[in-house]
């Protein structure tokens, strides 16, 4: 085979893998967002001609606006080292415009918040998509829907048990069940349109705007429904990284696209023959034979975007942790091939008790669909918002341009927000409520953390004054390798300073680590390391700054053995070294600290005292790290 022929199935094989990774979310929007529309008010949408051309014209027009424009022609190309999602473009920003304080902290500020509801997503995400799967057995059999709710918290329960196990081994599959699924959506929605292929003009915008000038307030109010036929559009940036721009655009519009135009056009067809369809037109669509073997699909479809989802939310934690905006978390990798498989347990019990609380107290998939739309618009305008600040400030766009996109893509995103805001009593302060809570962990952190760095300093002293002493001659040096992890070479290390002052000894060989988390995904491995002797290399007290991406593990013992080749000082055995940790135990002090109230310094409190272990985090080895510490009152 020619390299052209490989480079083309490599392609292919890319393509159908971000079909079980990326597309999971939007490809199962049509299980529930047409069902939702024409519930709105009790039915106050009808299923006559014009609101049903009306309506899926919208669709089709969010779908085409926001995703294949705005996101696959514009947003996907600000990749920050070809990674994507709204902190790697809060990240981009922040690098590609210095020195403008304000600009990067509102970035900044923006990507807390969008993560914050990213978070809010992936509690809902799986509970509306597996219950509106089940919710198919409805159909079939109208006798056994009590069933639905047992059923749909027992996937739930057993789709989070089985994250400790990765989805390194079953990922291979997610692919191909998903084209399955978009070619069967396809193929259900086809026969309807070709029965009835006057529906064909609903792909004309005019029917949209037919609808909004004869009812503009219903029409306002559906497009609060309409934003759920988009809901993941976020995932193509999001995703970017792991598929690269060319396999999601490819599987985007020659499956997904198709797909999805087809079966909701399928869904207004069968609507205007058989209007007690709007009950749940997706699985109506089917013939009685094939309802079972759809209800399966549906559901495998639905735990596959979960999962999607689920797995993002990971991924999102552990950037956030490497940005500093939470503690120290848990992670685990599932796969020795992959580094971002991985499986935080913290954010796993967390998402799934906030599942199961939600999947019990709504219900139902359109109760739940009521509180889902403002996380998605909420992202969506954070989304455009960055976008146009980097396109500004960094491609210097000129003003019609930028004016151009944000009118297009914020004004629709901004119709599509506002018409939530009425759904905000009804469950729509939900994802509200729970983006509030994960900005107020994540800026709490932010915010206490430099307090107790600089009350840290205080108490470590000077690291230039320590190092006269050790070269002096005071203090018994010992036989070997002793490395210590800490923030800064101008501070000394708690640990280091102890043992010195308690036991009167300093190692033969004394490393300092300082790991410096940088707002790009990956740094490469020969530009990870800067070695400092700290002005002579004859003392055996080194200091070594280690570089790492958000989406690196910082792995610290790795680092050394590529750091111990790069200098004479520390010509020894890396896996004979011994660890030591400075432990800082934070209290909530009397002290009034400026600008922390008191409940934020109880929350970082809480959230100090239940992080994680660094020796863990930095994966050092159990059997060769010693933990000393010291209070710091908050």
């Amino acid at each position: 085979m020619s390299n052209e022929g490989h480079q083309r199935t490599g392609m292919a094989a890319l393509a159908v893998g971000a079909l079980g990774v990326v597309f999971g979310d939007i490809g199962t929007s049509p299980l529930y967002s047409l069902q939702t529309v024409f519930a709105i008010d009790g039915g106050a949408i009808r299923p006559v001609a014009l609101d049903v051309y009306g309506v899926i014209s919208l669709v089709f027009w969010a779908v085409l606006l926001i995703v294949s424009i705005k996101y696959v022609v514009f947003v996907m190309r600000a990749g920050n080292d070809g990674e994507g999602g709204i902190m790697a473009l809060a990240a981009l920003i922040r690098r590609s415009v210095p020195g403008r304080t304000k600009m990067v902290s509102t970035a900044v500020l923006f990507g807390v918040i969008g993560a914050a509801l990213f978070f809010g997503d992936s509690v809902i995400t799986p509970a509306i998509s597996v219950l509106s799967a089940i919710e198919g057995i409805e159909v079939v059999s109208p006798e056994i829907k009590e069933i639905i709710l047992p059923v749909g918290v027992t996937i739930l329960v057993l789709l989070f048990l089985a994250q400790r196990l990765g989805t390194h081994r079953v990922g291979r599959f997610f692919g191909p069940i998903m084209l399955l699924w978009f070619v069967v959506i396809g193929l259900l929605g086809l026969p309807w349109v070709v029965a009835k292929p006057g529906i064909l003009l609903a792909l004309s915008p005019t029917s949209a705007i037919a609808f909004f000038l004869d009812r503009p307030v219903l029409a306002f109010v559906a497009m609060g429904a309409v934003v759920l036929a988009i809901t993941g559009a976020e995932a193509l940036y999001a995703d970017m990284g792991h598929f690269g721009r060319p396999a999601i655009s490819r599987a985007w519009f020659f499956v997904v696209f198709p797909a999805l135009t087809l079966n909701y056009l399928g869904q207004g067809a069968l609507i205007l023959s058989r209007p007690e369809a709007v009950s749940n037109p997706f699985f109506i669509l089917a013939p009685g034979w094939a309802q079972i073997p759809l209800v399966v699909l549906a559901t495998v479809a639905t735990v596959i975007a979960s999962q999607s989802v689920i797995s993002g939310a990971f991924s999102m934690a552990r950037q956030a942790v490497q940005l500093g905006l939470l503690p120290i978390l848990t992670v685990r990798h599932t796969s020795k091939e992959e580094s971002g498989q991985i499986y935080v347990p913290g954010i796993n019990w967390i998402l799934l008790a906030g599942v199961i609380i939600l999947t019990v107290t709504f219900g139902s998939s359109q109760s739940l669909a009521t509180a889902y739309g403002l996380a998605v618009t909420g992202t969506l305008l954070l989304t455009t918002s960055l976008f146009l600040v980097l396109a500004g400030a960094a491609w210097h766009w000129k003003w019609w341009q930028l004016a151009l996109v944000g009118v297009v893509f914020g004004g629709l995103e901004l119709v599509f927000l506002a018409g939530n805001l009425t759904k905000i009593v009804h469950g729509g302060w939900l994802p509200l409520l729970l983006g509030a809570l994960v900005v107020a962990v994540m800026l709490t952190w932010q915010r206490g953390r430099r307090v107790v760095t600089a009350r840290r300093a205080e108490i470590e002293g000077s690291m230039a004054e320590f190092v006269d002493e050790i070269r002096a001659g005071e203090g018994v040096r010992v036989p070997g390798i002793a490395v210590f992890p800490h923030p800064s070479k101008e501070t000394v290390p708690l640990a280091l300073r102890a043992n010195f002052e308690f036991n009167g000894v300093v190692h033969e060989h004394v490393v300092i680590v300082t790991v410096i988390p940088e707002n790009v995904p990956h740094v490469p491995r020969n530009e990870r390391l800067n070695v400092d002797s700290l002005h002579r290399t004859d003392d055996g007290i080194v200091h070594l700054t280690v570089r790492f991406g958000f989406q690196d593990d910082q792995d610290i013992p790795s680092a050394l053995r590529d750091a111990f080749m790069l200098t004479s000082e520390l010509e020894i055995d890396p896996d004979a070294a011994f660890y030591y940790l400075s432990r800082v135990s934070i209290e909530v002090g009397r002290e009034k600290e400026k600008g922390l109230p008191r409940w934020q310094k109880l929350l970082f409190v809480g959230l100090a005292h239940n992080a994680a272990s660094p020796a863990v985090y930095f994966r050092l080895p159990v059997e060769r790290t010693v933990i000393m510490g010291t209070r710091v009152d908050l």
